[in-house]
């Protein structure tokens, strides 16, 4: 099989995205997730994996953006929505989708770290490449006002240099 990576803009490929979306995270399933209610924001760009159909098994979300961490203004990329299709799991798909989306990082060279939120059943999945627990708190922003965004766990991945713990601010909404 022929796997295609590309990296894409967000609000563009998002039509080619939404179906793998739909069938990984129906309503039904979401309502019964720890993050059911939580607004997320869009991805700014898309590392989508295609087969020869132009069939989307793997998505990753990249996110950049200006937060703060411990009261200091940072720049910070975010990595949101990893999901691979269901048939085409254990494959390594999401691994090769979250290193086009980390070299990409890495190519552009403005971001210290790398932050992800995920659910305890995927940690070691990360873990395994590289990614850390983040030992503080972290602070967004929902339609409701700023809340302390416990819903999932935060992981960091150190491109230059990624903090252990503290307090950081989305000053948004989180990916």
């Amino acid at each position: 099989m022929t796997i295609e990576v590309e990296v894409l803009n967000g609000d563009a490929s998002w039509p080619l995205a939404k179906p793998l979306f739909d069938a990984i995270w129906p309503p039904e399933v979401v309502a019964k997730l720890p993050w059911a209610g939580i607004v997320f924001a869009r991805a700014e760009l898309r590392v989508l994996l295609q087969n020869e159909a132009e069939e989307v098994l793997c998505h990753v979300g990249l996110h950049r953006r200006d937060i703060t961490w411990n009261g200091h203004k940072i720049r910070v990329a975010g990595i949101g929505g990893v999901l691979t299709r269901e048939d085409a799991r254990r494959h390594g798909y999401a691994s090769i989708a979250l290193n086009a989306a980390i070299q990409t990082l890495k190519d552009e060279g403005s971001t210290p770290f790398a932050l992800l939120f995920c659910e305890p059943h995927n940690a070691p999945f990360y873990m395994a490449r590289g990614w850390k627990p983040f030992d503080g708190e972290i602070h967004v922003d929902q339609p409701q006002g700023r809340i302390r965004f416990e819903a999932m766990a935060p992981y960091v991945y150190d491109l230059k240099r990624a903090p252990q713990k503290g307090v950081i601010d989305l000053c948004g909404l989180p990916w």
